[in-house]
């Protein structure tokens, strides 16, 4: 690691009154150097409550967007502005207003994984951690889910009196995860733990010893007495994993490299350096859309606290 641009770095937040924060999928160097390093929901939190001026998020656009939904007072910045989520732009604006006109009756919810145009038309955002929380908080009987057909089929399987319809999109670095690939982990390795995603596909959820967000993996296997653990999501994850248990081991489906998220590794040092030191690549989110969105985003918190 560049030990001169990280203290570059650390001298520029100061001076910015900036915080640093990163996903679990974030390259190992930006969560090293991140201040808070955490799974949507929880980075969505900070983002509301922290105290800096300006949030600097090492992640992709919508969680930019989200955080300055939630804090239209705070300077968002990103180091790599066109840093996507092909999930996200699976469902556009158009199509989720014509969906909603043939079920009027629905509960319009959307994963956090969508653009700030999608969340103004939905009644409820919802992460992989606070998903099943947040539907069981809810009476209504029929839901309209979008735009992950993955997680919402494993919210679903939890909820059978409600009535779910799936928007047919997916994260397409864990819906390429095959059963062959953590079958040949298995056994190779027989007393290794399975830690599932949900945004992964059913057969490969329905070998899970465990399924759950990014956050709730990290938990598991560290609480866990196991020694070996199979993980299907993001290896991003592997640098809190071994942080948090440098005695055990990890492995990841289709070998070294198969299941990372290009987007998500597009921040450096670099690009990180210069955000901070020109303020650049500040998001922006239309007033009326940012109202709107705001919507979700503050039922997202309140459905999944009370």
């Amino acid at each position: 690691m560049n030990e001169n641009l990280v203290s570059k770095i650390k001298e520029l937040k100061k001076e910015r009154n900036a915080i640093i924060l990163a996903h679990f999928y974030q390259p190992p160097e930006i969560q090293a150097i991140a201040d808070e390093v955490g799974d949507s929901y929880y980075l969505s939190e900070i983002a509301r409550d922290c105290k800096e001026e300006v949030i600097v998020f090492c992640g992709v656009k919508f969680m930019g967007e989200s955080a300055k939904i939630l804090s239209p007072e705070k300077t968002v910045l990103m180091p790599v502005k066109n840093a996507g989520c092909v999930m996200a732009d699976m469902a556009s604006e158009k199509a989720v207003i014509e969906m909603k006109e043939k079920y009027p009756e629905a509960l319009t919810v959307c994963y956090i994984n969508s653009t700030a145009d999608v969340k103004a038309h939905c009644d409820v955002s919802v992460t992989s951690s606070s998903a099943l929380k947040i539907l069981g908080n809810v009476e209504n009987k029929q839901i309209l889910f979008l735009p992950d057909r993955n997680l919402g089929g494993y919210i679903a399987e939890h909820f059978p009196e409600k009535e779910f319809i799936l928007w047919d999109g997916c994260c397409t670095i864990h819906d390429r995860i095959k059963e062959s690939e953590v079958t040949e982990l298995k056994e190779a390795h027989p007393n290794a733990k399975v830690l599932v995603h949900p945004e992964c596909r059913k057969e490969i959820r329905s070998m899970g010893d465990f399924v759950g967000s990014t956050s709730g993996i990290i938990k598991y296997a560290t609480e866990n007495e196991a020694k070996e653990f199979i993980v299907a999501t993001e290896e991003g994850i592997l640098y809190e994993l071994q942080k948090k248990n440098p005695d055990k081991k990890f492995y990841f489906p289709g070998g070294n490299g198969a299941i990372q998220c290009g987007d998500m590794k597009k921040t450096t040092l670099e690009n990180l350096y210069n955000t901070l030191l020109n303020m650049e690549n500040e998001v922006i989110v239309e007033e009326n859309v940012r109202v709107n969105a705001l919507n979700s985003l503050l039922n997202m918190h309140k459905l999944s606290e009370g």
